[in-house]
């Protein structure tokens, strides 16, 4: 709570925002599958498309979110990105029909991916050198919020699945509401050139390139928390709720331990060390699950969720600094768009290897995260950016000392899912 109350309103209330979003998405999207093939009737192929219709709509257009926070500011794309939730679930409330569920997935969808570079890009300029902390509190509150979110929903489900899509559609419609009134309007530097010409400097950018592939390694990682690991729960339980311990030690772990690991790493290692060290934890996490019983898948989610914790706010905190003034908007989306790609890529080789043999994915996914540990250390990853060229506010830190006098008039837009909602 220092650290919270040491960053200006601005961030503070990003923290708070990525809190609700999480709370809104977690409250709904959990549950709608159950809806459209139960209290609807919908085929399983049907509930596929509306699923993957959304996972699509945000996955394919972070680029486009990511721009359009360059170009017409973060904030604007921030607040536009909470209105179209709302409306996208607000449609599942109404909606029975395809036509209306499909559309109400493909405006939900796009919001996720205008909001979710948009808020990293904000916070990156207004959080200056203490960028690695602010995202480390940002995994913090977005953990509360994957906590808050499906305890909500089933409570909410025990009245009716409408009742949850209003009140999630509520919830983003406040959230909208309170950017538009207090989140601050920051300058937008002037495009240098055409948004394809911002496109082909991500693409061109070898050093970029060669970060974003390699951190790829850690989304494929981190998206086994609702593949493998579940699946080897229940196979050694015999039981579905065991799968809730896995999600239970992820979420605790990081509510816990996030802020006081990104502390210590940022004083005695830093950078692309912190991240290498964290790539490689996640990938030895799938080790232990060869050993029989359920502790083991545990202590594997409680290992993978600390190398993310490791890893990710600095990943987060190093994106800027790959790119000039005025595009780090789009080089969150382009991120975002090329790891997720390569990410999906990666499940399907870990799902063939789970269906060839039962002990195979584990040593892979094992390799996969060293294999990505290397190649983070070898690309050639850029210092964080020097805090006068892009921090607008510096407050003090937790225990008090002053990191430089607050500047005003910086570019909102210069130089940060899931579980990304």
């Amino acid at each position: 709570m220092r650290a919270f109350w040491s960053f200006p309103l601005s961030v503070r209330l990003l923290l708070v925002n990525q809190m609700g979003v999480n709370t809104g998405f977690y409250l709904l999207i959990p549950y709608l599958a159950g809806h459209l093939g139960g209290s609807l009737g919908m085929s399983a192929a049907a509930v596929g498309v509306v699923l993957g219709v959304r996972n699509l709509s945000q996955q394919g257009l972070f680029l486009i979110g990511g721009t359009a926070s360059d170009r017409l500011g973060a904030r604007t794309v921030i607040i536009a990105g909470c209105a179209l939730r709302a409306v996208g679930f607000g449609l599942f409330a109404l909606g029975g029909s395809l036509p209306v569920l499909l559309g109400a997935s493909v405006l939900s969808g796009l919001a996720g991916a205008l909001f979710n570079p948009a808020v990293r890009s904000y916070l990156a300029v207004e959080a200056g050198d203490r960028r690695a902390e602010v995202f480390a509190l940002f995994n913090v509150f977005a953990n509360t919020g994957a906590l808050l979110g499906p305890l909500l929903g089933s409570a909410l489900l025990l009245v009716d699945f409408r009742v949850a899509a209003v009140a999630a559609a509520l919830i983003f419609a406040g959230l909208t509401v309170a950017q538009a009134l207090t989140l601050p309007s920051r300058p937008v530097p002037p495009g240098g050139g055409s948004v394809l010409a911002d496109w082909r400097e991500c693409l061109a950018n070898r050093g970029f390139v060669a970060f974003t592939l390699a951190l790829s390694g850690m989304f494929a990682l981190q998206n086994q928390l609702y593949l493998i690991l579940p699946m080897r729960a229940e196979e050694v339980t015999g039981s579905a709720a065991s799968v809730a311990a896995l999600f239970l030690v992820s979420t605790v772990a990081t509510l816990l331990l996030q802020v006081r690991i990104t502390r210590w790493l940022r004083d005695h290692l830093g950078g692309s060390a912190a991240i290498a060290l964290g790539l490689a934890v996640m990938g030895a996490a799938f080790l232990v699950p060869l050993l029989p019983g359920l502790l083991p898948v545990l202590l594997a989610a409680f290992g993978l969720a600390l190398g993310v914790m490791i890893a990710q706010p600095f990943v987060l905190e190093l994106i800027p600094a790959f790119g000039r003034e005025g595009v780090i908007g789009t080089y969150f989306g382009m991120f975002y768009l090329a790891s997720g790609l390569v990410a999906a890529a990666g499940n399907v080789v870990v799902g063939w290897a789970g269906d060839t043999a039962d002990w195979l994915a584990w040593p892979l996914c094992a390799a996969l995260g060293l294999g990505s540990a290397i190649a983070v250390r070898r690309a050639g990853v850029p210092e964080a950016v020097p805090p006068a060229e892009t921090s607008p506010v510096r407050g003090p830190d937790p225990a008090g000392r002053s990191r430089g006098a607050p500047e005003s008039g910086s570019p909102e837009d210069s130089p940060a899912e899931e579980k990304a909602p």
